[in-house]
Protein backbone atom coordinates (compact mmCIF):
# COMPACT_ATOMS: atom_id res chain seq x y z
CA UNK A 1 0.00 0.00 0.00
CA UNK A 2 1.12 3.75 -0.48
CA UNK A 3 0.92 4.27 2.73
CA UNK A 4 3.12 1.42 3.93
CA UNK A 5 5.66 2.28 0.73
CA UNK A 6 6.09 6.38 2.05
CA UNK A 7 6.78 5.45 5.44
CA UNK A 8 9.62 3.46 5.32
CA UNK A 9 11.01 5.85 2.69
CA UNK A 10 10.27 8.54 5.01
CA UNK A 11 11.88 6.71 7.53
CA UNK A 12 15.28 5.75 5.18
CA UNK A 13 15.34 9.50 4.30
CA UNK A 14 15.46 11.34 7.56
CA UNK A 15 17.71 8.30 8.93
CA UNK A 16 20.58 9.46 6.19
CA UNK A 17 19.71 13.22 6.50
CA UNK A 18 20.05 12.96 10.41
CA UNK A 19 23.24 11.10 9.88
CA UNK A 20 25.48 13.35 7.56
CA UNK A 21 23.51 16.44 9.52
CA UNK A 22 24.79 15.77 12.69
CA UNK A 23 28.17 14.42 11.23
CA UNK A 24 29.19 17.72 9.38
CA UNK A 25 27.31 19.91 12.34
CA UNK A 26 29.26 18.45 14.86
CA UNK A 27 32.82 18.03 12.57
CA UNK A 28 32.20 21.74 11.97
CA UNK A 29 31.42 23.27 15.12
CA UNK A 30 34.53 20.91 16.99
CA UNK A 31 37.11 21.11 14.22
CA UNK A 32 35.81 23.75 11.93
CA UNK A 33 36.89 21.38 8.72
CA UNK A 34 34.32 18.48 7.34
CA UNK A 35 36.73 15.18 7.07
CA UNK A 36 35.55 11.50 6.65
CA UNK A 37 32.16 12.94 4.92
CA UNK A 38 31.79 9.42 2.54
CA UNK A 39 32.61 7.38 5.64
CA UNK A 40 29.32 9.17 7.81
CA UNK A 41 27.25 9.16 4.73
CA UNK A 42 27.54 5.13 4.24
CA UNK A 43 27.38 4.61 7.62
CA UNK A 44 24.07 6.51 7.73
CA UNK A 45 23.02 4.61 4.77
CA UNK A 46 23.71 1.22 6.34
CA UNK A 47 21.96 2.06 9.48
CA UNK A 48 18.60 2.94 7.22
CA UNK A 49 18.25 0.27 5.44
CA UNK A 50 19.13 -2.38 8.69
CA UNK A 51 16.64 0.04 10.09
CA UNK A 52 13.99 -0.41 7.50
CA UNK A 53 14.89 -4.20 6.87
CA UNK A 54 14.17 -4.93 11.25
CA UNK A 55 10.69 -3.08 11.03
CA UNK A 56 10.12 -4.79 7.81
CA UNK A 57 10.36 -7.95 9.45
CA UNK A 58 8.14 -7.13 12.54
CA UNK A 59 5.44 -5.83 10.26
CA UNK A 60 5.61 -2.24 11.64
CA UNK A 61 4.74 -0.46 8.06
CA UNK A 62 1.74 -2.71 8.40
CA UNK A 63 -1.32 -0.10 8.70
CA UNK A 64 -2.81 -1.29 11.62
CA UNK A 65 0.68 -0.97 13.41
CA UNK A 66 0.98 2.94 11.95
CA UNK A 67 -1.58 3.72 13.90
CA UNK A 68 -1.11 2.24 16.88
CA UNK A 69 1.27 4.77 18.39
CA UNK A 70 2.13 2.85 21.60
CA UNK A 71 3.58 -0.20 20.18
CA UNK A 72 4.90 2.03 17.08
CA UNK A 73 7.20 4.30 20.11
CA UNK A 74 7.84 0.91 21.18
CA UNK A 75 9.30 -0.99 17.98
CA UNK A 76 11.37 2.32 17.06
CA UNK A 77 12.87 2.70 20.75
CA UNK A 78 13.67 -0.90 20.96
CA UNK A 79 15.02 -1.21 16.79
CA UNK A 80 17.04 1.55 17.02
CA UNK A 81 18.85 1.21 20.09
CA UNK A 82 19.45 -2.15 19.29
CA UNK A 83 20.70 -1.30 15.73
CA UNK A 84 23.09 1.22 17.12
CA UNK A 85 24.19 -1.00 20.07
CA UNK A 86 24.81 -3.74 17.68
CA UNK A 87 26.29 -1.52 14.98
CA UNK A 88 28.90 -0.08 17.36
CA UNK A 89 29.66 -3.67 18.36
CA UNK A 90 30.38 -4.35 15.09
CA UNK A 91 32.72 -1.37 14.97
CA UNK A 92 34.58 -2.18 17.93
CA UNK A 93 35.18 -6.36 17.14
CA UNK A 94 36.57 -4.98 13.27
CA UNK A 95 38.77 -2.06 14.98
CA UNK A 96 37.41 0.52 13.32
CA UNK A 97 35.46 2.48 15.62
CA UNK A 98 38.34 5.27 15.47
CA UNK A 99 36.49 6.17 12.15
CA UNK A 100 33.28 7.53 14.04
CA UNK A 101 33.18 10.74 16.58
CA UNK A 102 31.75 9.77 19.86
CA UNK A 103 30.10 13.35 19.57
CA UNK A 104 28.57 12.57 15.95
CA UNK A 105 27.59 8.94 16.77
CA UNK A 106 25.67 10.49 19.93
CA UNK A 107 24.01 13.22 18.46
CA UNK A 108 22.90 10.64 15.43
CA UNK A 109 21.29 8.63 17.55
CA UNK A 110 19.56 11.30 19.59
CA UNK A 111 18.72 13.63 16.52
CA UNK A 112 17.88 10.75 14.32
CA UNK A 113 15.45 9.02 17.20
CA UNK A 114 13.66 12.26 17.86
CA UNK A 115 12.97 12.50 14.16
CA UNK A 116 11.81 9.32 13.91
CA UNK A 117 9.04 9.41 16.57
CA UNK A 118 8.01 12.83 15.75
CA UNK A 119 7.25 11.52 12.07
CA UNK A 120 5.84 8.71 13.64
CA UNK A 121 2.97 10.46 15.40
CA UNK A 122 2.35 12.36 12.60
CA UNK A 123 1.92 9.62 9.93
CA UNK A 124 -0.48 7.97 12.98
CA UNK A 125 -2.39 10.17 13.00
CA UNK A 126 -2.85 11.71 9.82
CA UNK A 127 -3.80 7.93 8.71
CA UNK A 128 -6.10 7.06 11.16
CA UNK A 129 -8.17 10.37 10.20
CA UNK A 130 -7.84 9.31 6.75
CA UNK A 131 -9.66 5.79 7.61
CA UNK A 132 -11.90 7.20 9.52
CA UNK A 133 -12.57 9.32 6.87
CA UNK A 134 -12.48 6.75 3.87
CA UNK A 135 -9.92 7.98 2.06
CA UNK A 136 -8.13 4.74 0.84
CA UNK A 137 -11.51 3.17 -0.22
CA UNK A 138 -10.58 3.17 -3.78
CA UNK A 139 -11.42 -0.72 -4.61
CA UNK A 140 -14.93 -0.79 -6.31
CA UNK A 141 -16.72 -3.36 -4.88
CA UNK A 142 -20.78 -4.47 -3.89
CA UNK A 143 -21.82 -6.68 -0.95
CA UNK A 144 -24.58 -9.41 -0.42
CA UNK A 145 -25.73 -9.63 2.65
CA UNK A 146 -28.14 -11.17 5.22
CA UNK A 147 -31.09 -8.60 6.10
CA UNK A 148 -30.18 -6.11 9.03
CA UNK A 149 -26.63 -7.49 9.08
CA UNK A 150 -24.83 -4.85 6.71
CA UNK A 151 -26.16 -2.43 9.40
CA UNK A 152 -25.34 -3.96 12.49
CA UNK A 153 -21.94 -5.03 11.50
CA UNK A 154 -18.51 -3.61 11.98
CA UNK A 155 -17.88 -5.41 8.34
CA UNK A 156 -19.21 -1.98 5.86
CA UNK A 157 -17.19 0.41 8.20
CA UNK A 158 -14.11 -1.96 8.25
CA UNK A 159 -14.27 -2.27 4.46
CA UNK A 160 -14.82 1.23 3.90
CA UNK A 161 -11.49 2.34 6.24
CA UNK A 162 -9.34 -0.58 4.60
CA UNK A 163 -9.36 0.30 0.66
CA UNK A 164 -12.80 -0.85 -0.62
CA UNK A 165 -15.74 1.14 -1.57
CA UNK A 166 -19.20 -0.50 -1.31
CA UNK A 167 -21.08 0.96 -4.22
CA UNK A 168 -24.05 -0.83 -3.64
CA UNK A 169 -25.74 -3.45 -0.93
CA UNK A 170 -27.53 -6.39 -1.88
CA UNK A 171 -30.02 -7.49 1.31
CA UNK A 172 -31.95 -10.77 1.21
CA UNK A 173 -34.29 -11.75 3.80
CA UNK A 174 -33.86 -14.53 5.83
CA UNK A 175 -36.49 -16.86 5.00
CA UNK A 176 -35.12 -16.48 1.42
CA UNK A 177 -31.90 -17.45 2.54
CA UNK A 178 -32.70 -20.39 4.14
CA UNK A 179 -35.11 -22.08 1.36
CA UNK A 180 -33.59 -24.09 -1.27
CA UNK A 181 -35.85 -22.09 -4.12
CA UNK A 182 -33.48 -18.97 -3.19
CA UNK A 183 -31.67 -18.93 -6.80
CA UNK A 184 -35.30 -19.21 -8.74
CA UNK A 185 -36.86 -16.06 -6.57
CA UNK A 186 -34.39 -13.62 -6.35
CA UNK A 187 -33.10 -14.54 -9.60
CA UNK A 188 -34.38 -10.94 -11.29
CA UNK A 189 -32.32 -9.03 -8.50
CA UNK A 190 -29.28 -11.48 -9.20
CA UNK A 191 -29.25 -10.38 -12.89
CA UNK A 192 -30.02 -6.84 -11.82
CA UNK A 193 -26.92 -6.92 -9.61
CA UNK A 194 -24.47 -8.59 -11.97
CA UNK A 195 -25.39 -5.92 -14.88
CA UNK A 196 -24.34 -3.33 -12.58
CA UNK A 197 -21.32 -5.08 -11.57
CA UNK A 198 -20.22 -4.65 -15.41
CA UNK A 199 -21.14 -1.57 -15.80
CA UNK A 200 -19.37 -0.20 -12.98
CA UNK A 201 -16.69 -2.52 -13.31
CA UNK A 202 -16.54 -3.76 -9.77
CA UNK A 203 -13.38 -5.18 -8.59
CA UNK A 204 -14.81 -7.11 -5.66
CA UNK A 205 -17.90 -8.76 -4.15
CA UNK A 206 -18.55 -9.54 -0.52
CA UNK A 207 -20.85 -12.29 1.08
CA UNK A 208 -22.22 -11.10 4.75
CA UNK A 209 -24.16 -13.52 6.32
CA UNK A 210 -24.37 -16.73 9.02
CA UNK A 211 -21.87 -19.29 7.92
CA UNK A 212 -24.39 -21.98 8.53
CA UNK A 213 -25.93 -21.39 5.57
CA UNK A 214 -24.18 -23.52 3.16
CA UNK A 215 -26.51 -23.85 0.79
CA UNK A 216 -27.34 -19.78 0.44
CA UNK A 217 -23.30 -19.54 -0.12
CA UNK A 218 -23.41 -22.03 -2.65
CA UNK A 219 -26.23 -20.51 -4.64
CA UNK A 220 -24.95 -17.11 -4.09
CA UNK A 221 -21.64 -18.21 -6.04
CA UNK A 222 -23.21 -20.37 -8.54
CA UNK A 223 -25.09 -16.97 -9.86
CA UNK A 224 -21.57 -14.78 -9.83
CA UNK A 225 -19.79 -17.68 -11.44
CA UNK A 226 -20.32 -14.95 -14.62
CA UNK A 227 -18.43 -12.22 -13.19
CA UNK A 228 -14.76 -12.39 -13.05
CA UNK A 229 -14.22 -10.96 -9.79
CA UNK A 230 -13.26 -12.54 -6.48
CA UNK A 231 -15.89 -12.96 -3.99
CA UNK A 232 -15.15 -12.73 -0.16
CA UNK A 233 -16.93 -14.18 2.25
CA UNK A 234 -16.75 -11.76 5.40
CA UNK A 235 -17.39 -13.71 8.79
CA UNK A 236 -21.01 -13.68 10.92
CA UNK A 237 -20.59 -12.48 14.54
CA UNK A 238 -19.80 -15.90 15.67
CA UNK A 239 -17.07 -17.03 13.64
CA UNK A 240 -15.61 -13.61 13.91
CA UNK A 241 -14.61 -13.94 17.51
CA UNK A 242 -12.41 -16.21 16.42
CA UNK A 243 -11.00 -15.07 13.52
CA UNK A 244 -9.51 -12.23 15.10
CA UNK A 245 -6.82 -14.99 16.88
CA UNK A 246 -4.00 -15.68 14.00
CA UNK A 247 -3.88 -18.38 11.67
CA UNK A 248 -2.09 -21.15 11.55
CA UNK A 249 -0.75 -24.00 9.16
CA UNK A 250 -0.90 -27.22 10.61
CA UNK A 251 -0.08 -29.77 7.42
CA UNK A 252 -3.03 -28.92 4.95
CA UNK A 253 -5.38 -27.67 7.64
CA UNK A 254 -6.02 -24.20 8.73
CA UNK A 255 -6.47 -23.42 12.46
CA UNK A 256 -7.22 -20.27 14.49
CA UNK A 257 -5.18 -19.75 17.61
CA UNK A 258 -7.32 -19.23 20.29
CA UNK A 259 -4.33 -18.71 22.67
CA UNK A 260 -1.03 -18.23 21.82
CA UNK A 261 2.23 -18.87 23.58
CA UNK A 262 2.83 -15.91 25.78
CA UNK A 263 6.52 -15.35 24.06
CA UNK A 264 7.95 -16.91 20.84
CA UNK A 265 11.01 -18.87 20.68
CA UNK A 266 13.10 -15.57 19.32
CA UNK A 267 11.28 -13.80 22.56
CA UNK A 268 12.36 -15.98 25.05
CA UNK A 269 15.44 -16.39 23.44
CA UNK A 270 15.82 -12.52 23.88
CA UNK A 271 14.99 -12.72 27.95
CA UNK A 272 16.67 -15.85 28.38
CA UNK A 273 19.98 -13.77 27.04
CA UNK A 274 18.94 -10.83 29.33
CA UNK A 275 18.50 -13.04 32.46
CA UNK A 276 21.93 -14.80 32.02
CA UNK A 277 23.82 -11.58 32.17
CA UNK A 278 22.01 -9.60 34.15
CA UNK A 279 21.67 -12.36 37.04
CA UNK A 280 25.84 -13.44 36.14
CA UNK A 281 26.64 -9.47 36.39
CA UNK A 282 24.41 -9.10 39.95
CA UNK A 283 25.59 -11.82 41.61
CA UNK A 284 29.00 -10.57 40.80
CA UNK A 285 28.18 -6.79 41.94
CA UNK A 286 26.23 -8.04 45.05
CA UNK A 287 28.42 -11.07 45.79
CA UNK A 288 29.89 -8.59 48.59
CA UNK A 289 26.70 -7.68 50.01
CA UNK A 290 25.18 -11.02 50.29
CA UNK A 291 28.33 -12.46 51.87
CA UNK A 292 27.73 -9.91 54.33
CA UNK A 293 24.11 -10.69 54.79
CA UNK A 294 24.88 -14.39 55.14
CA UNK A 295 27.42 -13.80 57.83
CA UNK A 296 24.73 -11.52 59.86
CA UNK A 297 22.01 -13.72 59.44
CA UNK A 298 24.27 -16.50 61.15
CA UNK A 299 25.11 -14.08 63.91
CA UNK A 300 21.76 -13.21 64.95
CA UNK A 301 20.15 -16.20 64.97
CA UNK A 302 19.88 -19.95 64.95
CA UNK A 303 19.44 -22.30 61.69
CA UNK A 304 20.54 -22.32 57.69
CA UNK A 305 21.37 -18.89 56.09
CA UNK A 306 18.95 -19.78 53.09
CA UNK A 307 15.51 -20.20 53.35
CA UNK A 308 14.10 -22.76 50.66
CA UNK A 309 9.90 -23.16 49.72
CA UNK A 310 8.25 -24.81 47.17
CA UNK A 311 6.81 -22.60 44.38
CA UNK A 312 4.64 -22.85 41.11
CA UNK A 313 6.75 -21.65 37.78
CA UNK A 314 6.59 -21.32 34.29
CA UNK A 315 3.41 -24.26 33.36
CA UNK A 316 2.56 -24.58 36.97
CA UNK A 317 5.55 -26.70 37.53
CA UNK A 318 7.02 -26.59 41.34
CA UNK A 319 10.52 -25.74 42.10
CA UNK A 320 12.35 -24.76 44.97
CA UNK A 321 13.06 -20.73 45.53
CA UNK A 322 16.06 -19.58 47.03
CA UNK A 323 15.72 -16.33 50.23
CA UNK A 324 17.71 -15.31 52.78
CA UNK A 325 16.25 -16.69 56.13
CA UNK A 326 14.44 -13.57 57.74
CA UNK A 327 12.08 -16.05 59.32
CA UNK A 328 12.70 -17.90 62.63
CA UNK A 329 10.31 -20.04 60.82
CA UNK A 330 11.09 -22.31 57.47
CA UNK A 331 7.12 -22.69 56.35
CA UNK A 332 6.88 -24.97 53.55
CA UNK A 333 3.25 -26.96 53.04
CA UNK A 334 -0.13 -26.86 52.61
CA UNK A 335 -0.38 -24.21 55.43
CA UNK A 336 1.60 -20.81 55.63
CA UNK A 337 0.61 -17.66 56.83
CA UNK A 338 1.79 -14.28 54.90
CA UNK A 339 4.08 -12.28 56.90
CA UNK A 340 2.23 -8.97 58.38
CA UNK A 341 3.29 -5.91 59.92
CA UNK A 342 5.15 -6.35 63.16
CA UNK A 343 5.26 -10.16 62.56
CA UNK A 344 6.92 -11.79 65.73
CA UNK A 345 8.60 -14.16 63.45
CA UNK A 346 10.70 -12.02 61.70
CA UNK A 347 14.16 -11.90 62.93
CA UNK A 348 15.34 -8.30 63.63
CA UNK A 349 18.00 -8.58 60.91
CA UNK A 350 14.57 -10.00 58.78
CA UNK A 351 12.97 -6.60 58.95
CA UNK A 352 15.67 -4.85 57.29
CA UNK A 353 16.65 -7.56 54.80
CA UNK A 354 12.69 -7.85 53.48
CA UNK A 355 12.49 -3.78 53.72
CA UNK A 356 15.72 -3.74 51.52
CA UNK A 357 14.63 -6.86 49.18
CA UNK A 358 18.23 -7.85 49.83
CA UNK A 359 16.38 -11.13 50.91
CA UNK A 360 15.27 -12.01 47.82
CA UNK A 361 19.31 -11.91 45.97
CA UNK A 362 19.69 -15.45 46.09
CA UNK A 363 16.83 -15.86 43.71
CA UNK A 364 19.62 -14.74 40.98
CA UNK A 365 20.56 -18.59 41.31
CA UNK A 366 16.96 -19.55 40.17
CA UNK A 367 17.32 -17.12 37.59
CA UNK A 368 20.38 -19.01 36.47
CA UNK A 369 19.09 -22.60 36.90
CA UNK A 370 16.15 -21.30 34.37
CA UNK A 371 13.62 -21.57 36.97
CA UNK A 372 13.06 -18.20 37.01
CA UNK A 373 13.50 -14.97 35.25
CA UNK A 374 14.76 -11.14 36.23
CA UNK A 375 11.19 -10.20 35.53
CA UNK A 376 8.15 -11.62 35.69
CA UNK A 377 4.57 -12.57 37.92
CA UNK A 378 6.02 -12.79 41.70
CA UNK A 379 6.28 -16.75 42.53
CA UNK A 380 3.81 -17.25 45.26
CA UNK A 381 4.07 -19.81 48.45
CA UNK A 382 2.32 -23.56 47.05
CA UNK A 383 -0.35 -22.91 49.39
CA UNK A 384 -1.38 -19.40 48.58
CA UNK A 385 -1.03 -20.68 44.89
CA UNK A 386 -3.85 -23.49 45.36
CA UNK A 387 -6.14 -20.75 47.41
CA UNK A 388 -6.30 -18.50 44.64
CA UNK A 389 -6.24 -20.64 41.82
CA UNK A 390 -10.17 -21.26 42.93
CA UNK A 391 -10.86 -17.82 44.02
CA UNK A 392 -9.57 -15.97 40.85
CA UNK A 393 -10.64 -17.06 37.43
CA UNK A 394 -7.67 -16.27 35.25
CA UNK A 395 -4.41 -16.57 38.21
CA UNK A 396 -3.83 -19.44 36.58
CA UNK A 397 -2.71 -17.50 33.55
CA UNK A 398 0.27 -15.79 35.48
CA UNK A 399 1.91 -19.24 34.60
CA UNK A 400 2.75 -18.45 30.98
CA UNK A 401 5.76 -16.91 31.48
CA UNK A 402 8.52 -17.72 34.60
CA UNK A 403 8.12 -15.85 37.68
CA UNK A 404 10.57 -13.15 38.43
CA UNK A 405 12.72 -11.46 41.15
CA UNK A 406 10.63 -8.33 40.02
CA UNK A 407 7.22 -7.48 38.07
CA UNK A 408 5.35 -5.32 36.81
CA UNK A 409 2.86 -5.58 40.10
CA UNK A 410 5.45 -4.82 42.62
CA UNK A 411 6.55 -1.71 40.70
CA UNK A 412 3.32 -0.18 40.72
CA UNK A 413 2.61 -0.90 44.62
CA UNK A 414 1.39 -4.38 44.93
CA UNK A 415 3.90 -5.95 46.52
CA UNK A 416 4.30 -7.65 50.10
CA UNK A 417 1.17 -8.84 52.08
CA UNK A 418 -2.19 -9.18 50.28
CA UNK A 419 -4.68 -9.41 52.95
CA UNK A 420 -7.76 -8.96 50.72
CA UNK A 421 -8.81 -10.87 47.63
CA UNK A 422 -9.35 -7.47 45.67
CA UNK A 423 -5.72 -6.55 46.18
CA UNK A 424 -4.60 -9.99 44.69
CA UNK A 425 -6.97 -9.09 42.08
CA UNK A 426 -4.91 -6.00 41.07
CA UNK A 427 -1.79 -7.77 41.23
CA UNK A 428 -2.93 -10.66 38.74
CA UNK A 429 -4.21 -8.30 36.82
CA UNK A 430 -1.27 -5.78 36.61
CA UNK A 431 1.02 -9.44 35.82
CA UNK A 432 -1.44 -10.57 32.89
CA UNK A 433 -1.07 -6.58 31.36
CA UNK A 434 3.07 -7.84 31.48
CA UNK A 435 2.43 -11.08 30.05
CA UNK A 436 0.50 -9.60 26.94
CA UNK A 437 2.13 -6.64 26.52
CA UNK A 438 6.54 -7.93 26.83
CA UNK A 439 8.78 -7.20 24.98
CA UNK A 440 12.33 -6.51 26.06
CA UNK A 441 11.77 -2.81 27.16
CA UNK A 442 9.70 -3.77 29.41
CA UNK A 443 11.90 -5.50 31.25
CA UNK A 444 14.73 -3.09 31.25
CA UNK A 445 12.02 -0.14 32.53
CA UNK A 446 10.82 -2.72 35.15
CA UNK A 447 14.79 -3.21 36.07
CA UNK A 448 15.39 0.37 36.62
CA UNK A 449 11.90 1.27 38.37
CA UNK A 450 12.95 -1.83 40.75
CA UNK A 451 16.22 -0.19 41.38
CA UNK A 452 14.59 3.64 41.48
CA UNK A 453 11.85 2.50 43.82
CA UNK A 454 12.37 -0.24 45.33
CA UNK A 455 13.85 1.38 48.60
CA UNK A 456 11.06 3.53 48.72
CA UNK A 457 8.26 0.93 49.39
CA UNK A 458 6.88 -0.14 52.83
CA UNK A 459 4.91 -2.47 51.52
CA UNK A 460 7.30 -5.61 52.39
CA UNK A 461 6.83 -6.70 55.90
Amino acid sequence: MVVERLTAVVDAALIVISGIGCAVGYLLASAGVVGKAEVYAAASVLIAINFILLTTVQQGYRLKIITNLPRTFRMTLTTWTGLFGALLAIAFTMKVSGEFSRGTTISFYLVGLALLLAWKTVVARWTARAQRTGAFANGRAIMIAEFGLATSSNAVDDLGQHGYRLMRVMEIPAKDLASPLLLSSQAPRFEELIAYARENRIEHVFLLMNWSRQHAIDSILDALKILPVPVHLVPDANTARFLRYPLQGTGNTFTAELRRAPLSWRERALKRALDLVGASLALFVFAPVMLVTAILIKLTSKGPVFFRQTRHGFGGRAFKIFKFRTMRVLEDGPNIVQAKKDDPRVTSIGKWLRKTSIDELPQLLNVLKGDMSLVGPRPHAAAHNTEYEQIIGNYAFRHHVKPGITGWAQVNGYRGETHTVDLMQKRVEHDLWYINNWDLWLDFKIILKTMTIGLLQNSAY
